[in-house]
């Protein structure tokens, strides 16, 4: 069936499924519709879609709350349509108090959205692996999750609960909020830049029996992590938020620095996906067997 054609998933519903099937989900980051339909193709069975990469994408600025509840929510709507995996979506502090959570949860709903994850940082808030963050008291955090576990209206749609804590006050602290919004209602938990091995193995330890989210976060304070330990720790997603926004980064600095030097792409030709390739990728021959189905020759 044509992929424009074919009923989409239930993107929480299966999410859920997958959660119950694997000891472990990878959900690398995407940060337009392009780059989640690689991670489709690429065969990964979740996307993640980062706020990172959406601000760098959308705004060519850092993660430090510039982008708008409605822009992050028009990206990943974009990114559900584009892919028939799900799709998990980073939603910030919330975007306001417990009533501004209510309508983010059900506009990312809305958009198709398998779960999203909200932090507890002061907005404007900043991406968790730069300096600067801070947190609001436990109890403002407390009620956010009580509404947007009240606001979902789709039972398997995934509210992950995000603490900054460890950077402001300390990995204790930090674990002791995760317990309290898992208490609260929260699916799962997310203890964002655990700074060494021992703050890792720590919150595996006391959170044991908690689904929890692991950002392997490509150069920032965590420390690199196998698949094996994680697996072991018991984490059930991993998210790896800007493998693709960095190495698209590097890859088009250095095509456009020689052909800048050259005057032409004559001397990159070889690192370019190949055109034809390109078309049969994101679909043309799919779009001209609908045009022969349903466009008349006039």
């Amino acid at each position: 069936m044509s992929r424009i054609l074919k009923e989409k998933i239930n993107g929480s519903k299966r999410l859920r499924e997958l959660m119950d099937k694997k000891d472990i989900i990878l959900a690398p980051g995407a940060y337009d519709a392009l780059s989640a339909r690689i991670v489709e193709a690429v065969g990964f069975d979740v996307v993640y879609m980062t706020g990172f990469g959406t601000a760098a994408s959308l705004l060519g600025y850092p993660d430090v709350g510039l982008v708008t509840m409605t822009e992050m929510v028009d990206n990943a709507r974009r990114i559900v349509e584009a892919v028939n995996i799900p799709v998990i979506a980073d939603a910030d502090t919330g975007y306001g108090n417990p009533i501004n959570v209510i309508r983010t949860v059900q506009a990312y709903e809305d958009a198709g959205v398998a779960g999203i994850h909200i932090e507890d940082q002061v907005f404007p808030k900043k991406c968790g692996h730069i300096t600067g963050k801070q947190v609001v008291p436990r109890d403002d955090m407390l009620e956010k999750i009580a509404a947007a576990r009240d606001a979902k209206r789709n039972k398997d749609f995934l509210i992950i609960a995000r603490t900054d804590a460890i950077a402001v006050e300390g990995i204790e602290s930090a674990i002791e909020r995760a317990k309290e919004y898992y208490k609260a209602g929260a699916d799962m938990i997310f203890v964002e830049a655990p700074e060494n091995m021992g703050h890792i193995k720590l919150i595996a330890k006391e959170l044991k029996g908690i689904p929890l989210l692991f950002n392997w976060a490509e150069g920032g304070k965590t420390p690199a992590v196998d698949l094996n330990t994680l697996r072991e720790l018991g984490f059930k997603i991993v998210i790896f938020p800007i493998s693709t926004l960095l190495s698209a980064t590097k890859t088009m600095m250095r095509v456009l620095e020689t052909i800048k030097r050259d005057g032409t792409p004559i001397n990159v030709m070889n690192e370019l996906f190949p055109f034809k390739e390109f078309l049969n990728f994101i679909g043309l021959p799919e779009v001209q067997e609908l045009e022969k189905k349903y466009v008349r020759t006039r």
